[in-house]
C-alpha cells in the first residue's frame, strides 16, 4: 500500500505557512533563493508563494529584494492577541482577587516577553503592578523563563528553563523589580495561539511560594477555553 500524500491544495497551504513563519523569524527578511532553499523547492515555486503572500499584505518586498513581514500579518497577530486576551482576562481577575497579587498575561514576541493584559486586585490596599505593553528579555524573570519553558527545548538553554518545563512553573526574585517575587506558568500550547504564560508579581514571599497550583490550574483553564 502506498503512503498517502497530501492533496495539492493542502501542500501549497503548508508551504505558504512555512514560508510566512520563516520570514517572520528572519531578522533581515529572506530572498526568494533563500526561501526556496529553506523550503526545498524550486525558485519559481518560492516566487509564486511570495507573490500570493504579498497580495494579501502578509509580506512586503523591500528595495533590496528581500521579503519581510507586512501589515496584513500584524493585523492578524493583533486579532489573535485579542482572542487570547478576552479568554484570559476573566481568569486573571479571579486569580488576582483570590491571591491578592497582580496577575499578567505575557506573550513571546521575538526575544522579548510582552504584557498583553495586567490585572491588579481590587480588594487589597497595597500591591505591585505594571502597565500592559511592558516588555523585558525572555531570559529574565519568571515570565520570560515560563515562556521559554512553553517552547520546544533550545540548544544551550539555561538549566532553569528545563527545570520550569519539568515542574510546570518558574519562580524568581528581584530580576525586574527590586524586592519582588515573580511566578510564571506557561499556558499549554493551543494551535494558532502565540506562546503565552500567566505571571504573578508580589513582594510577599508566602504568596509566591504557595501560588503555583492556582496558576497552573488557571493556565489550563485558559488553554481549554481556546481549544
Amino acid at each position: 500500500m502506498s503512503e498517502a500524500r497530501p492533496a495539492p491544495g493542502a501542500q501549497t497551504l503548508a508551504r505558504g505557512l512555512r514560508a510566512l513563519e520563516s520570514i517572520a523569524v528572519a531578522p533581515d527578511g529572506l530572498s526568494i533563493l533563500e526561501l526556496a532553499e529553506m523550503l526545498g523547492v524550486h525558485r519559481s515555486i518560492a516566487s509564486r508563494l511570495l507573490a500570493t503572500l504579498a497580495e494579501f499584505r502578509m509580506v512586503i518586498r523591500g528595495a533590496d529584494g528581500r521579503y519581510r513581514v507586512g501589515s496584513g500579518l500584524a493585523a492578524l497577530a493583533s486579532g489573535i492577541h485579542s482572542t487570547l486576551r478576552v479568554a484570559a482576562e476573566p481568569v486573571l481577575r479571579e486569580l488576582a482577587e483570590s491571591l491578592g497579587a497582580t496577575i499578567a498575561l505575557l506573550v513571546a514576541e521575538g526575544e522579548e516577553a510582552v504584557a498583553l493584559s495586567v490585572v491588579a486586585p481590587a480588594q487589597t490596599t497595597y500591591h505591585l503592578s505594571f502597565r500592559a505593553g511592558g516588555r523585558h528579555p525572555l531570559d529574565r524573570a519568571a515570565g520570560g523563563v515560563a515562556l521559554l519553558a512553553g517552547m520546544p527545548p533550545r540548544p544551550g538553554e539555561p538549566a532553569r528553563v528545563a527545570e520550569a518545563r519539568e515542574r510546570g512553573y518558574a519562580l524568581t526574585f528581584a530580576e525586574v523589580e527590586p524586592g519582588a517575587y515573580g511566578v510564571g506558568v506557561p499556558i499549554p500550547a493551543v494551535p494558532g495561539m502565540p506562546t503565552a504564560c500567566v505571571n504573578l508579581i508580589t513582594h510577599r514571599e508566602e504568596i509566591a511560594r504557595t501560588s503555583p497550583p492556582a496558576l497552573v490550574a488557571a493556565a489550563a483553564r485558559i488553554a481549554a477555553s481556546l481549544s
